[in-house]
């Protein structure tokens, strides 16, 4: 499980934005997004790249705060 610190995300709209960019990543198999928290939890069949995660959010305009456990 990885855990992705998002900042900028407000809306359901943002969520949904980050869930399908995350969603393209090879190997994603989840995404669990949670606004309040600006957190995004994803299940992966194995190792993300952390650069991919961060270009992925950050093309949707979203700031990547932090990624633990990719």
């Amino acid at each position: 499980m990885i855990e992705i610190r998002i900042g900028g995300m407000s809306c359901e709209n943002c969520a949904r934005h980050v869930r399908e960019a995350l969603t393209k990543l090879e190997g994603v198999q989840k995404v669990s997004i949670n606004i309040e928290r600006g957190q995004a939890l994803v299940e992966a069949s194995g190792a993300l790249d952390e650069a991919a995660i961060r270009e992925a959010i950050e093309e949707e305009g979203y700031e990547v705060r932090a990624i633990v456990g990719a």
